[in-house]
């Protein structure tokens, strides 16, 4: 609809200017955006909507950086392929869930999230890890995990995937990173799918989304380049409005649940 067109557009492109300008969260983002200002009233809906956007950006963004050699190609497909299995039964599950009370614990997880986004990043270093039978299951425990999380919220879960990377394989973070884009565009996608299949997404509110998002990542893009300095401060900033909307969220749900 012409009355959804700019504010999808634009919310996408807040979306993709936060990726491209800090390199992950802004898609937590995505559900409260289209909830309360491109105005759609089913939360499912929004949750299946976003994920797809979701799926879209990190797929975007994962073509970079396989094409500066980022990517552990093997563990990612694992990692993928099994965090899809935990991405299906997390949205089946979320789909179950009362809308506003999924709302509440979306809100709940994105103060989680602001957390981890306010902690300074510390370079890591790890050892990699011989591709041995216990590796292989600690890698799959994790994607379960992390696919299911995904799923359940309909978020990218970046913020679990890099470190459950690091931790079961001893890649550097900078792989993870590059790495972990490939399973939160396949564990997006799988919450999208599985949304789709019961009507819960906006096919046109969603291509409205992922084009702001086009916008958006390249401008942030841009910008980021300029502000590398000041990412950790940039981090906190970000981190400082996510825990904004996620409080706003949380009380419009318990105000909904109390009323009903």
């Amino acid at each position: 609809m012409i009355a959804t067109l700019l504010p999808a557009i634009g919310s996408g492109g807040i979306v993709g200017f936060a990726l491209g300008l800090l390199g992950g969260g802004g898609s937590i983002l995505a559900t409260p955006l289209l909830l309360y200002v491109v105005g759609v009233s089913e939360p499912h809906v929004a949750i299946g909507t976003g994920a797809l956007a979701v799926s879209a950006n990190a797929l975007i963004n994962f073509a970079g950086h396989a094409a500066k050699g980022h990517v552990r190609w093997w563990c990612g497909l694992v990692f993928a392929v099994l965090g899809v299995i935990g991405a299906l039964g997390g949205s089946s599950l979320g789909k179950a869930v009362d809308g506003t009370r999924l709302l509440l614990l979306f809100g709940l997880i994105m103060l989680v999230v602001a957390a981890l986004m306010a902690r300074p990043k510390r370079v890591v270093t790890a050892a990699p890890r011989p591709m041995d039978l216990r590796m292989c299951m600690v890698t799959g425990a994790v994607a379960l995990v992390t696919g299911a999380v995904s799923g359940f919220f309909g978020i990218g879960g970046g913020f679990l995937i890099v470190p459950g990377l690091m931790l079961a394989t001893g890649m550097p973070m900078i792989n993870a990173v590059g790495t972990s884009l490939l399973a939160v565009s396949a564990f997006g996608l799988a919450t999208a799918v599985n949304y789709a299949w019961s009507g819960l997404v906006d096919w046109t509110l969603a291509a409205e989304f992922i084009f702001g998002g086009l916008i958006g990542g390249l401008l942030g893009t841009l910008v980021s380049s300029r502000l590398a300095a000041h990412k950790n401060t940039l981090n906190r900033v970000f981190a400082a409005v996510v825990s904004v909307v996620a409080v706003y969220m949380i009380y419009r749900s318990l105000g909904a649940m109390w009323n009903a």
